[in-house]
């Protein structure tokens, strides 16, 4: 099947002018509930696999996980991954019975050439606060954060500011984090420094790598390989 990309743009344009960077996290200290989500696909296989994992905060004691396998619509096309990945996502939130304060996503949010990564459709279809939380930059330009955990830089792109360059660790490589719904970039930091504990990722997201590769391991096809969501590019 063929996509017109010129509709899709048309739909990520929509999806963008319904992201609120109003902030309406809770306070640290009034924040009950905090979730990851995680999508594992082979870049250009039929199956995709996603989990979410509700965790208690500040505990971090995982109150709910939800998976789903799902047949693979949409082809592989970078910078519109969240087509192919939010069924993935709905498939999980739809099992839950917690709805999380917040959901933070292995992902871009508005750091996305047409500021609707996987943390806003996620945000807006559902209408959860969301945070994009991605390994790699997917546009913009910013200058290294300094190596101490807690350092962070603006990502700028056409002049306006798309995000945050976070050292989450002292002297690891930084993540990428953008808004995805209903939060702005100050808080989106704020949270995901909170939420790293002893690791590089924040542990929203750590369990739910490690849910979404126990699931594609119990179930691989002949055809699919066996490696993690590194082989799905940051939609």
């Amino acid at each position: 099947m063929k996509w017109n990309l010129e509709s899709l743009q048309d739909r990520q344009r929509q999806i963008a002018q319904n992201v609120d960077l109003t902030n309406a996290l809770p306070a640290l200290a009034e924040l009950k509930t905090v979730a990851g989500a995680d999508i594992s696909c082979n870049r250009f296989g039929s199956v995709g696999y996603a989990a979410i994992v509700v965790l208690s905060f500040p505990e971090m004691e995982i109150l709910e996980t939800a998976q789903a396998i799902e047949t693979l619509e949409f082809p592989y096309i970078p910078g519109y991954l969240g087509f192919r990945e939010w069924p993935l996502v709905r498939g999980c939130a739809r099992q839950l019975s917690i709805i999380p304060d917040v959901l933070i996503c292995d992902g871009q949010g508005i750091a996305h050439p047409r500021r609707a990564g996987l943390a806003c459709h996620i945000g807006v279809e559902t209408g959860w606060i969301t945070v994009g939380c991605a390994k790699s930059r997917l546009v913009g330009d910013y200058a290294d954060p300094g190596p101490r955990r807690g350092d962070v830089s603006d990502l700028w792109l056409e002049g306006i500011k798309i995000g945050e360059v976070v050292r989450s660790k002292d002297r690891v490589k930084p993540l990428f984090i953008s808004p995805g719904h209903r939060i702005d970039c100050e808080h989106a930091t704020q949270l995901t420094l909170a939420l790293c504990r002893r690791y590089r990722l924040p542990e929203p997201i750590r369990q739910a790598h490690a849910l979404v590769n126990r699931l594609r391991k119990e179930n691989t096809v002949v055809g699919e390989t066996e490696s993690g969501s590194g082989d799905r590019a940051i939609s």
